[in-house]
């Protein structure tokens, strides 16, 4: 199964088969993403905040779930939109700039 990555404005495809990243900046969004783009969103949260961010992300529009994890990230959050354009803004206006946001981590699912 493939993986896109979104990172500073770039795109990378990770083959989790051979554990490779290759840059994506050369495929047309139509040809990488044939179904309704999906994308997992990890997020690192201020100490404490994780129950508080929870409830902010569940009212944003395309979050379709909303987890608590333990590990290097506090929260993962799965996002589906009609277009590739709306997960972008979503995670960059949207969840990124919640108050107790620390850092994101895109993954935008290829293959599913």
């Amino acid at each position: 199964m493939n993986t896109i990555y979104y990172h500073h404005s770039q795109l990378f495809m990770i083959n989790m088969n051979r554990i490779s990243l290759i840059m994506m900046s050369h495929l047309s969004k139509n040809r990488v993403l044939s179904k309704l783009p999906l994308s997992f969103v990890l997020i690192n949260a201020d100490l404490g905040a994780e129950d508080d961010l929870l409830k902010d992300l569940r009212d944003i529009e395309f979050v379709k779930e909303v987890y608590i994890v333990y590990g290097v990230y506090d929260i993962v959050v799965k996002i589906e939109a009609d277009t590739l354009e709306k997960v972008k803004e979503t995670i960059t206006w949207k969840i990124r700039r919640l108050e107790k946001v620390r850092s994101t981590l895109t993954m935008i699912v290829v293959d599913n």
